[in-house]
């Protein structure tokens, strides 16, 4: 019988507990023992291991609907990558981590993590040296490269427009603008998702330069006297340090635009996880636990071009941006952006939407 060991690690999302449970009930029909690790690495790093042997009983299929993760994902005050590089015992703890899952007595460990969570696994072998490694990509960011869409993304879109839907009312009737600063780090996928889905009237992503100026005299001139400015968090403004929603809202006062920033921050985190997401984290699992038969490691699953297959972690780190991880010294991140050539930039800019200096 195999033992397989699954955890949810990085920022939570809507859909990890719909993976979790899709791998319980696949391992169960092949009759495979599933323990759940707790708190991500900060669970496997305590002494004992904080786990938790999953089954149908212990995680209902009504859970599975549930966001946040049944595991969890972290605490404060746990030595973590990030911790353990900064007081120079990032060996150290690397060894813990390794010592802990070979208690496990694990055949396979599947990670649910996002792209920092994949390129750490990718760059620390040695950890999981002692398992089969499958990853299933996770995060309402979209920067994983190599698959078509994550766990949690469009959960995290079906957030942000259900917010976006309810302040375009109070904006009408303020006669008033809103600068909705979305999350998505460096990556500018959520909002642009969201504020096409919402038919705002501009949107502002880290990939493409935008002029102030510009923005302002199209919200001057614009025939509504209400609307949503869609900026996403990675935005950086020449000459100003602040949230970016902050920094417009200040330019359109400027020039006599009533308005308000607002920062629907976890909300895009939570809600019920969306029928799209569930059929994506059942295809994920389910493909997981074919990797695992087939005796695949290193592997994560991916969806291209509507199939869910696995892709060497290799090649998902080599087919992104590599750049030197922000948070933890030595360490090196895979990113994907959104693409010039995106679909949905060319219909944003068609609809009217002011998307920034694209040519």
């Amino acid at each position: 019988m195999k033992r397989i060991g699954i955890m949810t690690t990085g920022g939570d999302c809507s859909g990890l507990n719909t993976v979790l449970e899709r791998v319980v009930s696949g391992a169960t029909q092949r009759g495979w023992e599933v323990i759940g690790i707790r708190d991500g690495t900060d669970g496997l790093y305590s002494r004992p291991v904080m786990s938790v042997k999953l089954t149908p009983e212990t995680l209902p299929i009504e859970l599975a609907r549930l966001s946040g993760s049944y595991l969890c994902n972290g605490r404060d005050g746990v030595m973590n990558f990030e911790s353990a590089a900064a007081c120079g015992k990032l060996d150290e703890f690397k060894q813990t981590l390794r010592a802990g899952l070979r208690s496990l007595e694990l055949d396979t460990l599947i990670i649910v993590g996002g792209n920092g969570s994949l390129s750490l696994a990718w760059n620390n072998h040695d950890i999981y040296a002692d398992v089969n490694l499958v990853c299933i990509p996770k995060t309402i960011d979209m920067d994983v490269p190599l698959t078509d869409n994550t766990v949690g993304f469009d959960t995290a879109v079906q957030q942000l427009v259900e917010f976006g839907d309810q302040i375009l009312l109070t904006a009408r009737s303020h006669h008033r603008w809103f600068v909705i600063q979305a999350m998505g780090r460096d990556v500018g996928s959520l909002a642009l998702h969201a504020g096409v889905a919402l038919g705002v009237d501009a949107i502002l992503i880290p990939e493409i330069k935008f002029d102030m100026d510009t923005l302002v005299e199209r919200v001057k001139n614009h025939w509504r006297d209400y609307g949503i400015i869609m900026v996403s968090e990675g935005v950086s403004v020449r000459g100003h340090s602040g949230q970016p929603a902050d920094i417009i809202s200040r330019a359109l006062k400027a020039a006599g635009i009533t308005n308000r920033a607002l920062f629907p921050e976890h909300i895009q985190r939570a809600g019920d996880t969306v029928a799209t997401d569930r059929i994506l984290a059942a295809s994920m699992a389910d493909c997981a636990l074919r990797a695992i038969e087939n005796k695949e490691t290193y592997v994560m699953t991916a969806m291209q071009d509507g199939a869910c297959k696995t892709v060497a972690l290799s090649e998902f780190f080599a087919n992104g941006s590599i750049l030197c991880d922000p948070h933890i010294s030595g360490q090196q991140v895979s990113n994907a952006y959104v693409s010039p050539d995106d679909p949905l930039l060319t219909v944003a800019a068609n609809m009217g939407a002011y998307i920034g200096e694209t040519k």
